[in-house]
């Protein structure tokens, strides 16, 4: 299979598939394999199916990686196919793709252009994993290091932690590196160490990093202060400001499915709320205060604001990042006053 799409909000899972195909590439490959990625919104299908289509001159296997593959545009042109129409030919032609050259399509939706059911490409939906499926990955995951966790560190480590098996491994690999530094927790081969509840808040609350999803949190709440303080610590920490925005985006698309819950009246519905990635405690309560202060009309603004942020901060000649971020968390706050 030369084609993929990889849809849903389990981000771990999906990057776990696409590190497998990665893998297979290069055991097929006498050389480097040549990676290539493109945001769907920022790259015209044109481009992509070329990049496709040229042979390599130092490489044997190509993998082409699409992300934001919801925002494929589908508007038809005078005499031109569409974008969806283009790629989903590439597929369907054995003449223009080989098993050397890979495309995958990623997206966080469900589901993309309906164009795409036509391609000749193996399609997965990568849900976030149910509340046992997490108690399960967290006990198997701190077993292996050698530790016993119970319920309670488990309920902590979900709350504070944004849900899915990529943000889950990061951070436990992080807690993991913290309790192995001190030298009270050293065992016997083959003995493992409970973990306390205290040992995990002290490093997931008060020791936690800042992110993307720590700084949404203060916007949601509406906390100017904090808000400027979270950059000022990420762009310290050499943090990428468009990747910043691209998680922000993310996190007020996310606030668009929440309110348009909360229109239907399914907003408590667990089921629901599961389908659009929002099923932790820390998720919801982020997303209660956000419907609070935003409504569909300013939410769509904040996102209209951070895809011009975006595009001011890829110009090769900004020099003023941190003014620029400042001026942009500002903004986002001062709309939030539904």
């Amino acid at each position: 299979m030369s084609a993929y799409i990889f849809l849903g909000t389990e981000l771990g899972k999906k990057q776990d598939a696409v590190n497998s195909i990665r893998e297979l590439l290069k055991s097929k490959s006498n050389t480097e394999i040549e990676e290539f990625v493109y945001y769907a919104d920022e790259t015209p299908a044109i481009k992509i199916v070329d990049t496709l289509q040229n042979q390599g001159l130092f490489a044997d296997s190509r993998l082409v990686i699409v992300k934001n593959a919801e925002e494929i545009k589908t508007e038809k042109t005078e005499n031109a196919p569409t974008d969806v129409e283009l790629l989903v030919s590439w597929t369907k032609n054995s003449k223009l793709n080989d098993e050397n050259t890979v495309l995958i399509l990623l997206s966080d939706k469900n589901n993309i252009a309906s164009g795409f059911d036509n391609a000749k490409a193996n399609k997965q939906i990568f849900y976030e994993m149910s509340e046992n499926e997490k108690i399960t990955w967290l006990k198997n995951f701190f077993q292996q290091h050698g530790y016993n966790i119970d319920n309670d560190c488990i309920n902590t480590i979900l709350e504070l932690v944004e849900n899915n098996t990529d943000a889950l491994r990061q951070e436990c690999i992080r807690l993991i590196s913290f309790l192995g530094n001190k030298e009270n927790k050293t065992t016997a081969k083959g003995q493992t160490h409970s973990l306390s509840l205290c040992e995990v808040e002290k490093w997931l609350a008060h020791n936690k990093e800042e992110s993307a999803f720590t700084l949404f949190s203060r916007i949601a709440a509406g906390d100017l202060p904090k808000a400027l303080e979270s950059v000022s610590v990420m762009l310290a920490a050499k943090e990428s400001a468009v990747g910043i925005l691209a998680v922000l985006a993310w996190c007020f698309r996310k606030l668009n499915d929440y309110l348009a819950l909360q229109e239907t009246g399914n907003a408590g519905n667990f089921v629901e709320l599961k389908k659009i990635g929002m099923s932790s405690p820390k998720a919801k309560a982020d997303y209660i205060s956000a419907a609070q202060r935003y409504n569909a009309e300013t939410a769509e603004a904040c996102l209209a604001l951070t895809a011009e942020y975006d595009k001011l901060m890829r110009s090769p000649v900004v020099v003023m990042e941190k003014i620029l971020m400042d001026r942009y968390i500002i903004a986002i706050i001062n709309k939030g006053s539904c």
